[in-house]
């Protein structure tokens, strides 16, 4: 199983950024995938999450109206545009895959990528 988190880096406040994973070695079509991150000092906080389908997203409430989580069959990849960025979004962002029950929640995902890092300069 790989989850191959690609496209962070430095950005000014108030820009955009799309970061990436891509998916192998599970069957992606029946999982739910997720965003998780990761602050300096701080516990892993859920971002967003999207069901098998894609019609159903989850975000927490200090990124959404912001980001937007999607996902793309058949390259298996789920994608999180992140618009608006703030310096509190500063973190290394994971992905996560798993059959969850509560889409929040860390524990209900089996497989994690390596992360990628956002940094957001004020």
């Amino acid at each position: 199983v790989q989850l191959q988190a690609s496209g962070g880096g430095l950005v000014q406040t108030g820009e955009s950024l799309t970061i990436s994973c891509a998916a192998s070695g599970i069957t992606f079509s029946r999982s739910y995938m997720a965003w998780f991150r990761q602050a300096p000092g701080k516990e892993r906080e859920f971002v967003a999450a999207v069901d098998v389908s894609g019609g159903l997203l989850y975000y927490s409430d200090t990124v959404k109206f912001r980001f937007v989580i999607s996902r793309e069959y058949p390259e298996n990849t789920v994608y999180l545009l992140m618009n608006l960025l703030k310096p509190e979004d500063t973190a290394v962002y994971y992905c996560a895959a798993g059959s969850p029950v509560f889409p929040r929640s860390a524990s209900g995902y089996q497989y994690w990528g390596q992360g990628t890092e956002v940094t957001v300069s004020s």
